[in-house]
């Protein structure tokens, strides 16, 4: 009996193991390293996730701490893929480590399957509450992680995509209630450069404005991410005014496209809008929800690309400037994505049937020239060429196009990471291979988009849907104010890469269709089916041909200006932004006359 009663006493004081899952989000890191937050999927993937990019050399690694309740063994997770489509996991190029506590896991992650999913990294032993992770890069092409998982519940399995969000939820204690950001006249999505413009321009008229902008940067493509020159001719007449906030902000030099990130000075972007009283400024919120109710926006819903908080914003008027046509999406606004027929609206340029096919998204490049050679690795998972194919450039612009033929939204992973493959490819055959690489020895390549710079998705529709034949016949509306002095620039894949890479193409021709400088009217900014919904940039209520000429940031900026005016009138009159055409254009067209000052 007594040798029965200690064994028993004995499995009472033995300490109690409670199942645990910890979930780290990787955008969530207390350090990032060289990894840099890529939120151009979030919608399609729920959150940012952590990016590796150092061309082709590994990037310093992401680190954090963690807390487990229990010490023991527990199964790790990791949520990656293999981006390339190259069938040797040894030789693929996103592969990394995850450490603990400085001690690595046996298994190398980002080198199996190409879809995102939960690649298993085995077993770790815990042996502290407290521990360290890294990521540590291993090859510097642009490895991704999403997510990790510990578990040491043993009927534990990681969530499915679909389950994926409500898991998220559930293990990070994220509340579904998002926090008020507060009531504003305006509510504006999107800091490119109609965004701001159109920010400033409605604070300045003494409105309170909220800017959500879903990078730690404004402007857009004319930013240092992706290095976009600011085109479209600004000041002119009949309106020289309009144009001065986006003279205000635009960089002093113009050096072109894909010059170094000085040159696109960010901080003045953000300096001109810290200094206005009126701007809230929200930096790195990507808006994902919208509440709508009776044919309006009642409030937008947007989650922090580093904390997943969640905040809501309301008002009774809000401006889509997300390029994506994000929020008139969700909220149920008409819209269009493709190329119309001729048929459908008799334009020249339009083809016989209508198509998907829109201008694509450039990932350009450029090179540095050294005093001494410089090696390169050889890229066998990259695209792949050959003398007849490869591309003999040391910098690569705008035309470096991809995705014509694909969705530019719900495939854009896949339209970056080609421009991507070719960048690369490309380089380390002229470096490695090429009959010419004499000429490379001495020359790396120092910088790449790895946020590609599109040009078009969806186009909101207004109450006019402006048209070739509207520029080609110089058609004056009464509200036409702003003017767009571009060509009708449109984009094909050129001949010579279709036929080394046919459905492939990442090169592109632009065809220029000369026209009048033309004036778009103030009907082309404000939806057409949702009452307070305004826009601005290259969402505007244009057919794909009419896109040609206004989408360039210049006049996307004189679009933003105008959008904050009309703004203001719609608050002075409690009115919404069609009734500003109808009953107060002669306000609005003063409005435009006098312009914004500083």
């Amino acid at each position: 009996m007594k040798k029965y009663f200690v064994f028993l006493l004995c499995i009472f004081m033995l300490p109690v193991c409670h199942a645990e899952t910890l979930l780290i989000e990787s955008e969530s890191f207390e350090e990032l390293g060289g990894w840099s937050i890529d939120q151009q999927y979030m919608d399609q993937m729920g959150s940012p996730v952590l990016l590796a990019h150092g061309l082709g050399k590994p990037v310093a690694d992401a680190v954090t701490s963690i807390e487990f309740s229990e010490t023991g063994a527990y199964k790790v997770w990791v949520r990656t893929r293999e981006w390339s489509g190259y069938p040797e996991p040894d030789l693929t190029p996103g592969r990394f480590q995850l450490l603990i506590n400085g001690k690595k896991l046996n298994t190398t992650f980002g080198n199996k399957r190409t879809d995102w999913h939960w690649q298993s990294g085995g077993a770790a032993s815990i042996d502290q509450k407290k521990v360290s992770l890294a990521l540590h890069d291993l090859t510097g092409f642009n490895g991704r992680c999403d997510a990790i998982i510990f578990s040491n519940d043993p009927d534990f399995t990681p969530p499915c995509n679909d389950d994926l969000n409500s898991f998220r939820c559930k293990t990070l204690g994220l509340s579904e209630q998002p926090e008020d950001a507060g009531e504003f006249d305006l509510v504006v999505i999107g800091g490119g450069i109609a965004g701001t413009c159109a920010s400033i321009s409605a604070a300045r008229l003494g409105l309170q404005v909220a800017l959500i902008q879903d990078r730690p940067l404004l402007g857009g493509n004319n930013s240092s991410e992706v290095r976009v020159h600011l085109m479209g001719k600004i000041k002119l007449d009949p309106y020289p005014e309009l144009g001065n906030i986006v003279k205000e902000i635009a960089p002093f030099q113009d050096k072109g496209n894909g010059a170094p990130a000085k040159f696109f000075e960010d901080e003045k972007k953000l300096q001109v809008v810290k200094n206005e009283k009126n701007i809230h400024l929200f930096l790195n919120m990507h808006a994902n929800k919208v509440e709508t109710k009776d044919n309006r926006v009642v409030a937008v819903v947007a989650r922090h690309t580093r904390t997943n908080k969640l905040m809501r914003f309301s008002a009774p008027l809000f401006a889509d400037c997300t390029g994506d046509g994000t929020i008139g999406y969700l909220a149920g606004a008409d819209f269009r994505m493709g190329r119309e027929s001729r048929r459908q609206t008799g334009e020249s340029l339009a083809p016989e049937n209508p198509d998907k096919m829109t201008m694509g998204s450039s990932v350009q490049w450029y090179t540095k020239a050294f005093d001494q050679s410089v090696s390169f690795p050889e890229c066998p998972w990259a695209v792949q060429f050959t003398e007849e194919s490869c591309q003999r450039l040391t910098k690569g612009d705008w035309d470096w196009e991809t995705g014509l033929n694909m969705d530019q939204i719900y495939e854009f992973e896949s339209i970056r990471d080609y421009g991507l493959s070719v960048v690369f490819g490309n380089w380390a055959f002229l470096k490695n291979q090429s009959k010419d690489k004499a000429k490379y020895a001495n020359k790396n390549l120092d910088w790449v988009a790895y946020i590609a710079g599109k040009r078009e998705s969806r186009r909101l529709m207004g109450d006019i849907v402006l048209q070739e034949q509207d520029m080609r016949t110089n058609r004056v509306y009464p509200d036409s104010f702003v003017k767009a002095t571009w060509s009708i620039d449109l984009h094909y894949p050129h001949p010579d890469n279709t036929k080394h890479f046919p459905g492939k193409e990442f090169r592109t021709i632009a065809r220029h269709v000369r026209s009048e400088n033309y004036l778009i009217p103030y009907r082309c900014f404000y939806s057409r089916n949702i009452e307070n919904l305004m826009m601005a940039g290259r969402n505007i209520s244009v057919t794909h041909a009419a896109l040609g000429k206004v989408r360039v940031m210049g006049t996307c900026g004189m679009m933003g200006e105008v959008v904050g005016m009309a703004a203001s009138l719609c608050k002075k009159h409690q009115v919404n932004p069609k009734v500003v055409y109808y009953n107060h254009l002669d306000e609005l067209t003063e409005m435009v006359q006098s312009g914004i000052e500083k």
